[in-house]
C-alpha cells in the first residue's frame, strides 16, 4: 500500500526506521529485529543505507522482505548524489520487481573520496531525483525535511524554500530529521504551511541511548540540545543503564506531546533495537488508541 493512501484512512501513523547490517555480516541478522518490530503493528517500516551507500543492494532486499514476507508496507531509501540515471533506472526496476511502492528520495552524503567526480548524467540534489521519479514511475515519494534546517542550508527560510521545491516537484509526504525540542518543530510547521506546503509531515524521534550517540548526532546535524535533555545527559553520563532509561523516557514524553498536538505521524529511529521501540509504544499505547479511534470516526 502507498503511504500517501494510509493517511486517508488513519492518522497518526506510527513507523520505524532500520538499517542493513554491515557488508561483512549476513543480511539475515536483521530479520529477527524486523519480526520483533512487526509485532508492534507499525504502519510502515523504512530501510536506510549504510555509510556512503555501502548497503544499497541490501536496502532493497530487506525492504522486499518486509513488504512481501511480512506483508507490511516498506519504504526504501534512494540516494542519488553518486548515481547515474542508468543506476537509478536499475533501482526503479528492482523496486518494481520486488513490489515496493514507496521510496524516500534523498540526495545522500557526498563521498569522502577526494577523487570523487559526480556522474555526467547524475542528479545534483533531491529535487532533481524527485522530479525524475515522479515523471518516470508511479511510486509514492517521501522527502526529508529539517526543523532546524539542513546543515548546508544558509538559514531555515532558505531551507524551507528548497522544501517547497521538493513538494512542487512531486513529493507525497515528508519525514523530519530527528529533533529534541518540540517547540522548534511547531515553529517549523507554521513556517512550512505559510509557504503553502501542505503535505503530511511525519516527525522523527531518536531516543538517546548513550553519550557517544549524542556527539555523533551533533556532528552530523548540528541539532540543538534542550536544557532539559542536557541536564539528563550530564546527570547520567557515567551511568550507562540510567542514561539509556532516561533517554527513552525523554523520547516518550516528546512523543506524547507531539501526538497530543496532532502530528501526522511518529517515525522512530530504532537503531535496530526493538526493545527501545517496545518501551516507547508501550508507554504511548493509550493515547495512540484514542487518536486512532478519533481518526476513524472523523
Amino acid at each position: 500500500m502507498k503511504i500517501k493512501d494510509k493517511f486517508k484512512i488513519k492518522n497518526p501513523l506510527i513507523s520505524f526506521e532500520i538499517f542493513p547490517p554491515k557488508a561483512n555480516y549476513p543480511v539475515d541478522t536483521i530479520y529477527d529485529s524486523i519480526d520483533e518490530l512487526y509485532s508492534l503493528y507499525p504502519d510502515f517500516m523504512s530501510v536506510t543505507y549504510g555509510a556512503g551507500g555501502s548497503t544499497k543492494d541490501r536496502t532493497i532486499e530487506i525492504s522486499s522482505h518486509i513488504q512481501n514476507k511480512c506483508n507490511l508496507t516498506s519504504i526504501a531509501h534512494v540516494t542519488c548524489i553518486s548515481s547515474s540515471r542508468n543506476e537509478i533506472n536499475n533501482i526503479i526496476n528492482s523496486l518494481k520487481k520486488n513490489n515496493i511502492h514507496n521510496v524516500l528520495a534523498l540526495r545522500g552524503d557526498y563521498p569522502k573520496d577526494a577523487a570523487y567526480t559526480p556522474p555526467n548524467d547524475g542528479f545534483k540534489n533531491s529535487v532533481e531525483l524527485i522530479e525524475y521519479l515522479r515523471k518516470n514511475t508511479n511510486l509514492c515519494i517521501g522527502a526529508a525535511c529539517y526543523p532546524e534546517k539542513h546543515p548546508e542550508a544558509y538559514d531555515l527560510n532558505a531551507d524551507i524554500d528548497f522544501l517547497k521545491r521538493k513538494a512542487d516537484s512531486g513529493a507525497d509526504f515528508l519525514i523530519t530529521q530527528m529533533f529534541f525540542d518540540n517547540e522548534l518543530f511547531y515553529d517549523f510547521y507554521d513556517k512550512v504551511h505559510k509557504k503553502g506546503i501542505n503535505l503530511p509531515i511525519i516527525t522523527g524521534i531518536m531516543p538517546i541511548l548513550n553519550k557517544n550517540q549524542i556527539n555523533t548526532i551533533l556532528n552530523l546535524t548540528g541539532n540543538m540540545i534542550p536544557v532539559k535533555l542536557r541536564r539528563i545527559l550530564d546527570k547520567y553520563e557515567n551511568n550507562p543503564v540510567a542514561l539509556t532509561e532516561a533517554g527513552i523516557s525523554y523520547a516518550i514524553s516528546q512523543t506524547i506531546d507531539l501526538l497530543s498536538w496532532g502530528v501526522d505521524g511518529i517515525h522512530i529511529y530504532t537503531m535496530n533495537k526493538p526493545s527501545t521501540a517496545k518501551k516507547i509504544l508501550g508507554s504511548i499505547s493509550a493515547i495512540r488508541g484514542v487518536l486512532t479511534n478519533e481518526s476513524k470516526s472523523s
